[in-house]
């Protein structure tokens, strides 16, 4: 097809736009509806992702270690003769004359793996190299006795003073472990007490399913509001450009008695559809601009956050997304409503 042809094609697609400008309007509008609803899906979903990532960030995991409050407290076996059980009389023997020297409270250096902060900032930094460890943060026993005063109610953190000034401190050192993903908690959990010098670990189980949860539930949510508006704008266009292309019955019929091939045919109509859409993309733009900027000051104003998506950081992504519906809407609704009509009634001049 020549440059000229398409140049007098194109130009009567954007005539025909103004020659049916009520039904475009019609169509924009309606457009541009399903475009700012689409878009505030989006930034809803990006919203609620930065919400429930602060969440996770909230829904950390206590590891504690087997340290020497572990060995002291605890009920275990020794870590270092668990092998040795079976040895006979002979054997058990020597091995008392080659026991390790035991303290006041009869722990030895073997009965625990956590020796000195050294060794737990160490375990800390193995913690952290599982693939969906964001941060293992070293809690030493000083500051979980203290946290878990201030988690008690007004008063009652007298009760625990006297575990300094008197029995010390049954605390053992722990990792504050922050996690990525939180639909691979169980499997971080597990792969965190594989790991030496781990004893137990204190988690959310629930929240982090209930996490999990929200966000598949906002993106399945997402996907089908997105999929339902792009049908409802697709058959828009389509009634648009079936308004037009019933209003050029005859030329279409005599284009086709002289030989017009399809494609000569059906460009107005797709250039038609691609203006309508790519107009509305614009419209929904400055619209959704607006509305996005007027409820983001009032929740501002009202809690007293800023914790939020800024519009200047997606504005492009959304008039990208925006013209790309459009053009496809356009495209596919004008090519779906001329092919139809070519292969039923476009060759039958006579019925004209």
């Amino acid at each position: 097809m020549k440059l000229g042809s398409v140049k007098y094609l194109a130009g009567e697609g954007v005539k025909n736009v103004w020659v049916n400008r009520l039904m475009s309007i019609a169509s924009i509008g309606v457009l541009v509806a399903c475009m700012v609803i689409i878009g505030l899906a989006i930034l809803i979903t990006e919203n609620v992702n930065i919400a429930v990532g602060n969440l996770e960030k909230q829904n950390v995991v206590m590891v504690y270690m087997k340290d020497y409050n572990w060995a002291l407290y605890s009920e275990k076996e020794d870590v270092s003769s668990e092998e040795n059980s079976s040895e006979n009389a002979e054997s058990s023997s020597a091995e008392e004359a080659s026991e390790p020297e035991r303290d006041a409270n009869g722990i030895s250096d073997n009965d625990y793996v956590i020796h000195n902060e050294d060794e737990a900032k160490a375990l800390c930094k193995e913690i952290e190299k599982i693939s969906n460890v964001e941060k293992a943060e070293f809690i030493s026993s000083e500051e979980g006795l203290q946290a878990v005063k201030e988690s008690m109610l007004e008063g009652q953190e007298e009760y625990f003073t006297f575990l300094d000034d008197e029995y010390g401190n049954p605390m053992s050192c722990a990792a504050k472990v922050t996690m990525k993903d939180m639909s691979l908690f169980d499997e971080t959990l597990e792969e965190i007490g594989k790991l030496a010098g781990v004893d137990v670990i204190q988690s959310q189980s629930d929240l982090a399913e209930t996490i999990t949860a929200l966000k598949q539930g906002i993106t399945i949510a997402g996907i089908w509001i997105i999929a339902i508006l792009l049908i409802i704008s697709l058959v828009i266009v389509s009634n648009t450009i079936r308004v037009t292309m019933y209003n050029r019955k005859l030329e279409i019929s005599i284009m086709k008695a002289v030989g017009a091939t399809d494609a000569f045919i059906r460009l107005p109509f797709v250039v038609e559809g691609m203006l309508i859409g790519v107009i509305s993309a614009l419209i929904a733009e400055g619209l959704l601009y607006f509305c996005y900027r007027v409820a983001t000051e009032t929740i501002i104003s009202t809690l007293g956050t800023s914790d939020i998506v800024k519009y200047g950081d997606v504005a492009w992504l959304l008039l990208l997304i925006f013209i790309g519906i459009g053009i496809l809407a356009g495209v596919i609704g004008s090519v779906i409503m001329i092919s139809k009509y070519l292969r039923r009634e476009g060759s039958e001049f006579a019925a004209i």
